[in-house]
Parts: C-alpha cells; structure tokens; sequence
C-alpha cells in the first residue's frame, strides 16, 4: 500500500535530494509513512514531486543509510521497522525534535542513554585525555560560561564539550557515538530552552567534570558527569510536564 504524498521544501542551504530525504525522513518518523508502506516507485515518485529521478535515488540512499529504509530492485524501497531505525543519527534527531514535541518515552530514553555511557566516558577521559583535549574542554566552558545555553553559542560549546570528552576516551567504538550523543545534547537542551532561558545554569556541572577529568580523577569524573546528567533530566522534566512521572 502507498504512503501519502508529501511535500517537499527547497531550503537554500540544502541541496534537493538532501530536502527530498528530509521530508521522506519526517513523514516516517510523524507515522506519515509506517512500517511495512511501500513508497511510491522512483518514476512515479519523481514525476508527483517534479524532481529528477537521480536526485531521488540519493534522497532514498540517504534514507537507507540511516536505517529508515530498504530498497531492492523489483522489490521497491520499503520503510523498515523501528528497530532498524538509527535514533542517534544526527539528521534523525533534528527532525524528530523539530516536528514535536518528542514523545517523553523517547526524551527518557535519550537520558537513559546518556547516563550509561557518559559517565564512563568521562572516567575513561580522566585517564586518557590530551592536553590538547584539555584546553579544548577549556575553551568550551568558557564560551558556555559567556553566551549561556540559551543560545546557539553556548549549545554549541556545549556540543563541542561532551564530543570532546568522548573523543578523549581513545576509545573508537565510543568516538563513534560521539557525533550522536552531541546531537543529543544539544536538541535536549533547546527544547528545554525553547523561550530562550535555561531552568538553571548548568556550568558548575561542566566544570566540575573538567576539574576531575584534568585531575586525572576517574571516579571523580564519572561521578560528576552522572550528576551533570541527572540534574539537565531534572531540568527538562520541569518544563515539560509530560516528563513527570518519567524517571531515568
């Protein structure tokens, strides 16, 4: 059975297959498309859209590689289960949370996440960090400290500094979820921000992770990163009353 036709918007700073994957990418995830719809086939696809057909090939291998989609030939390009679903892919997080709100199962889930693996990150960072990486962290606070995270400055200091703790784990399997834990991060905190203010300011937290990471205090770090975690749960859950009864 064919999904609903969508519309396709043509941002200036994206090229056509990247809105073209997008708004397919939206429509899957709003359950505009579920799993199991079969799209429409490239022809018709591109002919209803007045798109080439390249360009929605791309669109469709931009999907797949995120794990919305799979396509074989003769068979069509078919949306997979949720479980396929890469619900770290940086894309993936953008358009979830600006079609929203996000479900509080999934808010809850992404804290879950967090509090697994960045409090270990951050003991292994303890053990393992650069200087560099140091005054990367360094930098970072500072910024979030000038700007504050009601603003994109300060979201993305922030972003840069739980990317770089994670890269400091020298640990590729955790580099990986770097990207993906970032996003994270920083579409929680705007959605949390989303009047332009902050429910606290969270730097103490941050730097109280970077004094142990520097210190070379492993348990330190993980015990600060866990509570830098809990309380911006904490945070959200004061904003959104959805969250009440949601516990990480």
């Amino acid at each position: 059975m064919n999904a609903p036709a969508i519309a396709v918007s043509r941002g200036r700073t994206q090229r056509l297959h990247g809105s073209i994957a997008q708004d397919i990418g939206t429509a899957i995830l709003t359950g505009r498309y579920a799993p199991g719809d079969l799209l429409a086939n490239e022809v018709e696809f591109s002919e209803r859209l007045s798109v080439s057909r390249t360009a929605y090939r791309e669109a469709v291998r931009i999907l797949a590689a995120k794990g919305l989609v799979s396509s074989r030939p003769k068979a069509g390009t078919r949306v997979n289960p949720r479980s396929n679903w890469n619900f770290l892919d940086p894309d993936i997080l953008r358009w979830i949370f600006e079609n929203g709100p996000p479900t509080p199962a999934f808010v809850r889930e992404l804290f879950e996440l967090r509090q697994i693996v960045e409090p270990s990150a951050a003991a292994l960072a303890a053990l393992r960090h650069t200087r560099a990486e140091i005054v990367e962290l360094r930098m970072a606070l500072d910024l979030m400290g000038r700007h504050g995270l009601g603003v994109e400055e300060g979201r993305n200091a922030d972003r840069v500094f739980h990317e770089t703790i994670l890269r400091a784990t020298r640990n590729e399997a955790l580099g990986t979820l770097a990207s993906g834990i970032a996003a994270a991060v920083r579409w929680t905190t705007l959605f949390k921000a989303r009047d332009g203010r902050m429910p606290r300011d969270p730097v103490p937290e941050h730097a109280k992770v970077l004094a142990a990471i520097e210190a070379g205090d492993a348990n330190g770090a993980k015990q600060a990163m866990e509570n830098l975690v809990g309380l911006a749960f904490q945070d959200i859950r004061s904003v959104d009353p959805r969250l009440i009864d949601e516990t990480v």
